[in-house]
């Protein structure tokens, strides 16, 4: 009897919304799975689905290290079970601004991260992992053995949703000279002009911005950075396009964590009309509001498991 062609969709707890959209799309059979977590902290799993020579996903983002460790439990789990290959999808990968040590005796925490995934047994026919966005190109060096890592680009979405969100004619900017080259990529292929602003370091905690280079006077300027987390920087860039004389500001993320009320930080100032972010991250969906839009990267993953490019609207 040859094994069933639908490939089995599993997911850590926190990701069961978008479990739930990828099942949506019809190509996948819902994995049965019992997870609870004991008084003492400690946690039981137990796979339901026979994974015998099957294809399976595991959806999961490193957004915690208890949600870490989960991710890394189930994958171990379902290898042992005979899956045939592996798909770990994490939309969120957590420490990836840690990709490099700056001082002396700093842990690069997104290389052990990497290794301990590395480190979950191999499929028959091997495991890969899909990472959405990544702060650094490098962390996918960071996984070794078998395992094959892939960067998955957003740029079809976000390009859509600028589109959507400021209309033909806006400014694509960016929230400091570091994410340039990435804004510069999207401004041209969206044929709109690109703009940065300029930081002078005052202390290892402090910036501040001197400029910015280009006219962006009576303008659109929709703000792009890879994840929003406490807001800081954005606002900071904000008030500069702002004082510079954009006429609208406008707001765009891949990863929306909006840590300590950012969402409401951002909102209060007047200076962003608008925010919208994916739902890489289940922070985004907490957030959701008029202000705060957030749209779905189910369809985005589902084509880069198949393998195949093309335009998604």
């Amino acid at each position: 009897m040859s094994p069933p062609d639908t490939t089995v969709l599993f997911s850590t707890r926190s990701y069961a919304y978008l479990r739930e959209q990828l099942l949506a799309t019809g190509h996948y059979e819902a994995g049965l799975l019992e997870a609870r977590t004991f008084p003492d902290g400690e946690h039981y799993y137990r796979i339901g689905s026979s994974l015998e020579y099957r294809e399976v996903v595991l959806l999961g983002g490193t957004i915690s290290d208890a949600d870490t460790l989960e991710l890394y439990d189930l994958a171990c789990g379902i290898v042992e079970l005979g899956a045939r290959k592996l798909h770990l999808v994490i939309p969120f990968y957590g420490y990836a601004t840690m990709e490099r040590a700056s001082k002396t005796g700093e842990v690069v925490t997104a290389k052990t991260r990497a290794r301990l995934l590395s480190a979950v047994p191999q499929a028959y026919f091997g495991n890969r992992v899909l990472c959405l966005d990544l702060h650094s190109e490098g962390i996918p060096h960071y996984f070794e053995g078998g395992i094959r890592p892939l960067h998955v680009y957003a740029k079809p979405l976000i390009t859509h949703l600028a589109q959507q969100l400021a209309g033909p004619d806006f400014v694509m900017a960016s929230t400091d000279a570091g994410r340039a080259k990435w804004v510069e990529s999207l401004a041209n292929d969206l044929g709109v002009p690109a703009a940065f602003v300029y930081k002078r370091r005052l202390s290892g905690s402090q910036t501040q911005l001197t400029g910015v280079n280009a006219d962006v006077r009576g303008k659109t300027v929709v703000l792009y950075d890879d994840m929003i987390r406490t807001g800081g920087s954005l606002l900071q860039a904000a008030q500069a396009y702002h004082e510079a004389g954009a006429a609208r500001l406008l707001v765009l993320a891949t990863h929306g964590l909006f840590n300590n009320q950012a969402a409401e930080r951002l909102q209060k100032s007047q200076l962003i009309e608008k925010v919208v972010v994916t739902d890489s991250h289940p922070n985004a969906l907490a957030a959701q509001s008029p202000f705060v839009q957030v749209t779905s990267v189910a369809q985005l993953l589902h084509q880069a498991l198949l393998g195949v490019e093309r335009p998604m609207f």
